[in-house]
């Protein structure tokens, strides 16, 4: 339904569970804050697009149906990024949902 990929800068990640391939409860936002580093923000980027041939064979998707492909960036307390998470979905298998302060 789903595949991910993210990214860390290499002095936050080397020799720690998150460079493993199951960096433990939590995941990576646990094993960062652990480390000392504070969530602050996320910004995402969403669009929706045809998937690649290799995406339509991992996802195995029907003819005609296209991905949602969202790009997450974690910053820290002190604007640095953490993390880039680029994920892609099978667009029928997913609804996203947002709340968002007005001010």
């Amino acid at each position: 339904m789903e595949f991910a990929t993210s990214y860390l800068p290499l002095d936050l990640a080397r020799d720690t569970p998150i460079a493993q391939p199951n960096p433990g409860p939590g995941g990576i936002y646990a094993r960062l804050g652990e480390l000392g580093h504070t969530l602050d923000r996320f910004e995402e980027e969403v669009r929706a697009r045809m998937p690649s041939p290799q995406e339509v064979r991992t996802l195995r998707l029907a003819s005609g149906v296209p991905v949602i492909h969202l790009v997450r960036t974690a910053y820290d307390t002190k604007g640095r990024a953490l993390e880039v998470c680029d994920t892609v979905m099978a667009a029928d298998a997913y609804v996203l949902h947002y709340q968002l302060p007005a001010t």
